[in-house]
């Protein structure tokens, strides 16, 4: 529990935007309320002592009576006395009403309840073990989510915007806002119990840092890094990312794949030189009624979807129709080979000879 505390105060002390927490604004406002009672309590008895020649221990404690609008004891004859008594009913009046007022904004404003949420979440976050960091949750690392939602995987979602708090809420994720790449946000998200970080910030610089963060906490642990930029790449690799993704690149290899290969639906890296691709068996075809042991070649073919259902390592003899999926693996020229055979017809008076 202590160690929750402590980390629940490092986390309030970020210095990105939005990372400052409500409770601290709260603190200062009351350190200066006890700092202005102790200045009032020490003025008043000095003043009393010297107005109404009486000790400082009744000084102190004419002064408090007066402050708390007690009234228990009686008017100073004197003036002067008089004067310092005026003044301690003003401060004693305008300190009580400026401690009512900040008490009053910290639960009305609800930075209570922001509290014991973080507190909450730090907890939940304890009690993970296994899980993924997602640092950064714009459209990728949204995406990244969902994936690992899908597949049942536990994650905690470190961004710097405080708005996609909801959207990690709606997803059941924990949610930190900070600076991905300070040690401590990681450190809070659980990094010694994590089985990888993914970064995904749109900043490529970020990135690095968030790479070299992570590999500085934990050797071992996996690093997937995002990069925006080709001459990123190497550097991230530098940094000590595992993977590195390039989402535009990904996105326009596969767009060109679709336009020039309308019947591979899919396509897997499996290693440098292997892949995994899915391959339509389209109407009017090449391929369609022949066999998979005539059209695979040097390729591996590990499952047929067919309206029958899912066929892994289907037999040679399997004859194949329109509508059906294979799911073929091979180097990249063994593959170029039964993409052609199965090239729709409108392309085969100019078959593509594949896309590598």
């Amino acid at each position: 529990m202590a160690d929750r505390h402590q980390r629940l105060g490092r986390f309030r002390s970020f210095d990105g935007p939005g990372e400052r927490g409500e409770f601290e604004p709260f603190l200062r406002r009351l350190v200066l309320l006890i700092g202005v009672i102790v200045v009032v309590q020490a003025a008043g008895a000095i003043a009393y002592s010297l107005t109404e020649s009486v000790s400082l221990w009744h000084g102190f404690l004419f002064t408090l009576d007066t402050v708390a609008t007690v009234g228990s004891d009686p008017t100073p004859p004197d003036l002067p006395g008089q004067i310092v008594k005026v003044l301690l009913i003003v401060l004693g009046v305008g300190t009580l009403f400026y401690a009512l007022v900040t008490v009053t904004e910290f639960f009305v404003a609800g930075h209570l309840g922001e509290i014991l949420e973080e507190r909450r979440t730090l907890k939940k976050i304890d009690d993970l073990s296994g899980h993924h960091l997602i640092c950064g949750f714009g459209r990728v690392g949204r995406q990244v989510a969902r994936d690992l939602q899908v597949g049942g995987d536990e994650f905690v979602v470190i961004d710097q915007l405080s708005e996609n708090k909801d959207v990690a809420d709606h997803l059941g994720a924990p949610f930190l806002q900070g600076r991905p790449s300070d040690d401590e946000m990681l450190r809070s998200a659980g990094v010694e119990r994590a089985i990888s970080v993914i970064a995904c910030v749109d900043s490529d610089p970020e990135n690095i840092f968030i790479c070299l963060t992570a590999r500085e906490l934990r050797s071992d642990i996996t690093v997937v890094a995002r990069a925006s930029q080709e001459d990123s790449e190497k550097k991230l690799i530098r940094a000590g990312a595992d993977r590195v993704i390039s989402p535009y690149k990904s996105s326009g290899a596969e767009m060109a794949r679709l336009a020039l290969q309308p019947q591979v639906t899919g396509v897997v890296d499996v290693a440098p030189e292997y892949r995994m691709e899915e391959i339509d068996v389209t109407e009017g075809c090449e391929g369609v009624g022949k066999t998979i042991g005539e059209i695979r070649g040097t390729a591996t073919i590990a499952a047929l979807r067919s309206s029958d259902g899912v066929t892994p390592q289907p037999p040679s003899d399997t004859v194949l129709s329109a509508g059906d999926v294979l799911v073929a693996m091979g180097t990249a020229e063994a593959l170029k080979k039964i993409e052609v055979v199965f090239t729709p017809r409108r392309d085969r008076q100019n078959p593509v000879q594949g896309f590598g």
